[in-house]
């Protein structure tokens, strides 16, 4: 297949990008490396890619009309993935979430319906879920109550594919991540920010008690989820689901960041804060769903993870 992945150089989108060169399809990448983080990280992410012959990536903003404008029709599905990301940051500037979010989306939309490419997959976000007094967190749970500008954008593209799969018959998956984690992980991220702390000796900071939770999800598992997803949705039939992609436990903040020292053999000092806006509680993923529509089958346990990262993050570090 050719496949268009918005967001390639981010880190899902680079993993993302890696599998389906290594099984044989052709990769047009879109990203347009924004400052959110050090866009020189992204550039190293598709590092690999780059010498690929089945690989071409255009630069540019998926709120620009003519970046679409210059894109082939001859794709055969969907991956976006390119996002404004970042719970608190949406907080502070949600136009900018909302331009990119939606506006950007809608874009997107609006060219494959001219170009006739009716496959999607989309990535959204457990944070649609808010404080979710029920847990395990599934996808028939009511998602009216997003509690930051960044969980509303990702509510409201589900929204919009299921108005396109409606009027234009696309085949859309929607995929919920659930705090995705692992190499090539945003620098602003818990595990990532944490351990760079851990290792230069600094202090943590744990915002609230320790007590709230997430299900942590190791790369490699939502790359499987993705690609699955991807072969559902071109399929013959038409198709539109909302899927959550987890590992189905949850580890507190305070389990988190003591598996972080002990993983690196380095007693953390934690500096106590508190909680943060937009922050929820917990995060905890039903993934029977996923199961039986996508064979999804998480592998990776959160301490085998938490090694896999610091590994990686030493070679980063040692410049390897």
């Amino acid at each position: 297949m050719k496949v268009l992945i918005t967001g390639a150089a981010g880190f899902i989108g680079s993993h993302l990008v890696d599998r389906l060169l290594s099984e044989g399809h052709d990769v047009l990448g879109v990203d347009c490396f924004d400052t959110f983080y050090d866009p020189t990280i992204k550039e190293q992410h598709l590092g690999d890619a780059k010498s690929h012959d089945s690989f071409s990536l255009i630069r540019g903003d998926i709120r620009d009309r003519a970046l679409f404008d210059a894109l082939p029709g001859d794709i055969d599905v969907v991956v976006h993935l390119a996002a404004r990301a970042g719970v608190r940051s949406s907080i502070e500037d949600p136009n900018l979430y909302t331009s990119v979010n939606l506006g950007g989306t809608v874009q997107l939309l609006e060219w494959m319906r001219a170009a006739d490419v009716r496959r999607l997959v989309f990535a959204s976000s457990s944070s649609v879920y808010g404080n979710n007094s029920k847990v395990p967190f599934s996808e028939s749970d009511p998602v009216d109550h997003p509690i930051s500008p960044y969980a509303a954008t990702k509510r409201s593209g589900e929204l919009l594919c299921h108005t396109y799969h409606h009027l234009f018959g696309f085949s859309i998956l929607a995929l919920r991540f659930f705090t995705v984690y692992g190499p090539r992980q945003r620098p602003d991220l818990a595990i990532h920010k944490f351990a760079r702390l851990l290792l230069a000796g600094e202090p943590i900071p744990m915002y609230g008690d320790g007590s709230s939770r997430r299900d942590y999800t190791f790369i490699d598992d939502i790359i499987d989820g993705v690609v699955a997803a991807i072969d559902l949705a071109t399929g013959d039939q038409p198709v539109f689901d909302i899927v959550n992609l987890g590992e189905n436990r949850t580890v507190s903040l305070g389990e988190m960041i003591e598996t972080i020292g002990e993983v690196a053999g380095i007693e953390p000092e934690i500096e106590r804060l508190p909680m943060q806006p937009g922050d929820v509680e917990r995060t905890y993923a039903d993934i029977s769903k996923a199961r039986e529509l996508l064979s999804y089958d998480p592998q990776t346990g959160f301490r085998e993870g938490v090694q896999l990262f610091l590994d990686w993050y030493e070679q980063l570090e040692e410049g390897i």
